[in-house]
């Protein structure tokens, strides 16, 4: 049991379900991208040259439990505001789903690892496309 924020009731854990969250942090378009520019600059160094406007971020993913879809979603969106980006020069994306459900699109594996081809090595990371998007 624990209790409810401010209220002093008390709720049980198995009334709370848990969601897992994605979300994408990349610099808002016009911010300089350092480290975007480096990965394209290797990407033409190795023949890719239509590789163009590549842009880097990072991924963040946690359950999240709350009382209900809603509740996760506000709650996931605070924390996306107030920690995960800086709303200056970021904009952020979230998605959410059920702890435990598969991925949208992802079948019964949720992995998210792409396959390489062969003889590249492999370690590139595909992502489902996200739920929500803030600037």
């Amino acid at each position: 049991m624990t209790m409810a924020a401010g209220r002093g009731e008390r709720v049980q854990e198995q009334e709370r379900g848990k969601f897992a969250v994605r979300v994408l942090v990349h610099f808002k378009d016009g911010v300089l991208d350092p480290q975007g520019q480096a990965v394209r600059g290797a990407l033409h160094a190795l023949g890719y040259e239509g590789a163009e406007n590549v842009r880097v971020g990072k991924v963040i993913d946690f359950e999240l439990a709350a009382r209900d879809r809603a509740t996760a979603e506000r709650t996931a969106e605070e924390i996306c505001r107030r920690l995960l980006a800086n709303p200056v020069m970021e904009k952020y994306e979230f998605s959410l789903r059920e702890a435990g459900t598969p991925a949208e699109g992802a079948g019964a594996d949720a992995s998210t690892e792409a396959r390489a081809p062969a003889g590249v090595e492999a370690g590139a990371v595909a992502t489902t496309p996200p739920g929500r998007s803030r600037e």
